[in-house]
């Protein structure tokens, strides 16, 4: 059984560079859109990334994941939109 799933992952500042926050699963890709951009400006946090990953949890393969939009700093793997 397929499924997409909508994410919005927060990134904060290192001296490597933006790293991950801990992500936050939404129902739809508008809200993980607008729970990014929200994330994006909250203290502590550079930037945000809204994306969706689809495929079949019961056997564990899923396709790459699809960026719906970037809010801030991210790191460059989410350059391409």
């Amino acid at each position: 059984m397929m499924v997409t799933y909508y994410v919005a992952l927060p990134f904060v500042d290192s001296e490597e560079g933006p790293q991950p926050g801990s992500a936050v699963e939404c129902p739809t890709a508008t809200d993980a859109r607008m729970r990014a951009e929200a994330m994006s400006r909250k203290d502590g946090n550079v930037g945000a990334v809204a994306f969706s990953r689809a495929g079949d949890p019961s056997i564990g393969e899923f396709a790459d994941a699809q960026v719906l939009g970037r809010y801030g700093l991210t790191p460059d793997d989410f350059a391409a939109i």
